[in-house]
């Protein structure tokens, strides 16, 4: 239990810490504009610049948290307040400590938002948030658990891509702030979900025996049998499903064809696949 907490917060601390960086490395030095409460605590630096952006982040996000803590649980709360304090220390700690040299702000806002969302993907799979409007988005996801992360948190993000365009007197970096919103929200959801690397196949062949028993037999994956029918002929079929991951896609097919050449089949992309010999379902799943 202990080296699962070790692990879980260590991942935290690694997330965070990727985040901050990308957000001195990128967002900060070439001014392009961030979503969410540190976007808001980019905005008042300017205003009020002798504080800093970690502290006017976490001053920002003490309201969400208390607002969030009768949703989203004390666990959740406490590896964010663990999140929000190490992102917001290590933004203050790298500035302090380097800094870096101006860049194409497109290629900052396309590397920003990859390394950003890289990190984020990191600290939520922990079942924890960096604060701000990922609390937010949290909190949207009890309500449409169906939307993957990365979408809902656009959400609050364009908001506040609208009081930066004004802050900074151009749209020009509100724009360059929501392509790295969007790269984020992709690497998020690709850390999230996209490791779930499973795939599903649907076979229709008059051989669906044999190749049941095959894969039964030689790759230990269970079948489950479908009842159908041809639109054109009327003629009965089974259809086989069977769930199997990424790494036995080859052996599969091969299965398949070695028993019948002329084997109908089509394999989707499975996500989030729960059941024996594949995940478990988690309570805190985002």
């Amino acid at each position: 239990m202990k080296k699962q907490i070790f692990r879980s917060y260590g991942t935290i601390t690694l997330g965070s810490v990727i985040f901050a960086l990308a957000f001195d490395w990128f967002f900060a030095t070439n001014q392009v504009a961030m979503g969410g409460v540190t976007g808001l605590a980019q905005i008042l630096n300017l205003l009020v610049p002798q504080m800093s952006v970690g502290l006017l982040a976490f001053l920002l996000n003490v309201p969400l948290f208390l607002a969030g803590w009768k949703f989203i649980g004390f666990h959740l709360l406490a590896s964010s307040l663990f999140a929000m304090a190490v992102s917001s220390f290590a933004i203050d700690t790298i500035a302090a400590l380097h800094t870096f040299a101006p860049m194409d702000p497109m290629l900052a806002s396309l590397c920003g938002g990859a390394l950003m969302g890289f990190g984020l993907g990191l600290v939520f799979s922990q079942g924890a948030t960096t604060g701000g409007t990922d609390i937010v988005a949290r909190l949207l996801k009890l309500k449409f658990p169906w939307l993957p992360m990365g979408k809902l948190v656009l959400v609050p993000d364009g908001v506040v891509l609208t009081l930066a365009a004004l802050a900074f007197g151009g749209v020009e970096t509100a724009l360059y702030g929501a392509v790295a919103i969007f790269v984020s929200g992709r690497v998020m959801d690709t850390v999230l979900y996209g490791l779930d690397t499973s795939k599903v196949a649907y076979i229709v062949s008059d051989s669906w025996r044999q190749i049941a028993d095959a894969l039964l037999r030689d790759q230990e994956r269970g079948v489950t049998i479908l009842r159908g029918q041809g639109a054109w002929t009327g003629t009965d079929k089974q259809v086989l499903l069977v769930a199997f991951k990424q790494k036995e896609i080859v052996q599969i097919k091969r299965v398949v064809h070695d028993t019948d050449p002329k084997a109908f089949m089509i394999v989707c992309d499975a996500h989030d696949v729960l059941g024996e010999g594949f995940g478990d379902y988690q309570k805190e799943d985002i």
